[in-house]
């Protein structure tokens, strides 16, 4: 109960500091003219946020990060809030946000103007970045975690070689896969913080209470964020949050050993990713013809005639179901 407490006054905390933060950031956002530029393919009702802030994920990184430093910090001092474990996620979060920063830099003022970074780059970039999180997972002398959880076992599986391209695999692909989600207001926040939330509760049941900590700041944080988010938002994370998070939820998922049950916690996201792969792979073998009126799968709704609010709020109660199930069968 106690451990609980604290990651519940973590998470109110990270959310009063993301608020204080907010507004003054905005304003430096504004001033300098850091707006979205929107595609021309996308939807038409999108046209209305051009200009809106991007980058609006350094509202929420610097707080988690300020935060999970600062209580590492504390235990030199004896206060034992958060461990040496955390280190790792929000030192990979600071990087997956410094690449996705640059990414919609280059899209705001950069010579890749309304395009951003080269997706083959930033690939590669997320690879390499994925490769060296994975190698530190794996060694057991710096960190230990368990490899895998099968759903109703109590004993950790090893992986042994397999166990670094799966890491890589899913902390690219999650980094990836929160992007996508990222096209409405509100949308890719609320996933996000729903699906921390519920390896929160799965690492404070397996004891690891440092990393049940650590995923209540981000809601926290995020909660914070959404305040300016939500419709019409006032901010839009960016690629500087979205590569974060998602980055961040993939190497939670790996920490906790219950990576299986990430297409069952974080559906959207990777339903949002298969639709992409299904429209690009069904449009090229059929040379033109589409399966959804428009991909990432959002969109295909928004055509449908969906509101924008009634898309965020259906995919968003989606994935609170889904993440009570995977919290269900983590228990099992």
């Amino acid at each position: 109960m106690k451990e609980t407490s604290l990651a519940l006054t973590l998470s109110m905390l990270a959310f009063m500091l993301t608020i204080i933060w907010g507004s003054p950031l905005l304003r430096i956002l504004r001033h300098y003219k850091i707006g979205k530029l929107i595609r021309l393919e996308g939807p038409e009702s999108h046209m209305s946020k051009m200009g809106t802030p991007t980058m609006g994920g350094v509202m929420f990184v610097l707080p988690i990060a300020f935060l999970t430093i600062l209580l590492n910090a504390a235990s030199l001092v004896g206060l034992n809030v958060l461990g040496n474990s955390v280190l790792l996620p929000v030192i990979a979060m600071i990087a997956f946000s410094i690449l996705g920063a640059i990414d919609d830099w280059e899209g705001i003022r950069g010579p890749r103007r309304g395009v951003g970074m080269r997706a083959r780059t930033k690939l590669l970039l997320q690879i390499l970045l994925a490769l060296g999180i994975a190698f530190i997972l794996q060694n057991k002398n710096l960190i230990g975690v368990p490899e895998m959880y099968w759903p109703t076992s109590d004993e950790p599986l090893s992986l042994g070689a397999f166990y670094i391209p799966v890491a890589v695999f899913i902390i690219v692909g999650m980094s990836n896969a929160v992007n996508f989600t990222d096209g409405l207001d509100g949308l890719a926040g609320l996933i996000s913080a729903t699906a921390f939330a519920a390896y929160g509760g799965i690492a404070l049941l397996q004891g690891q209470i440092f990393i049940g900590r650590f995923c209540f700041t981000i809601v926290g944080a995020l909660f914070g964020f959404l305040w300016f988010n939500v419709h019409p938002a006032q901010f839009i994370m960016g690629d500087t949050g979205s590569l974060a998070l998602g980055g961040v939820l993939g190497i939670v998922a790996l920490m906790t050993g219950q990576w299986l049950l990430l297409p069952i916690i974080a559906i959207i996201p990777v339903a949002e990713t298969l639709s992409i792969i299904l429209q690009v792979g069904y449009f090229k073998l059929t040379k033109g013809k589409r399966i959804f009126k428009m991909a990432p799968l959002h969109h295909h709704f928004e055509l449908l005639g969906w509101s924008e609010t009634q898309v965020v709020q259906r995919f968003w109660l989606v994935g609170l179901l889904f993440a009570m199930l995977g919290i269900a069968i983590a228990m099992v």
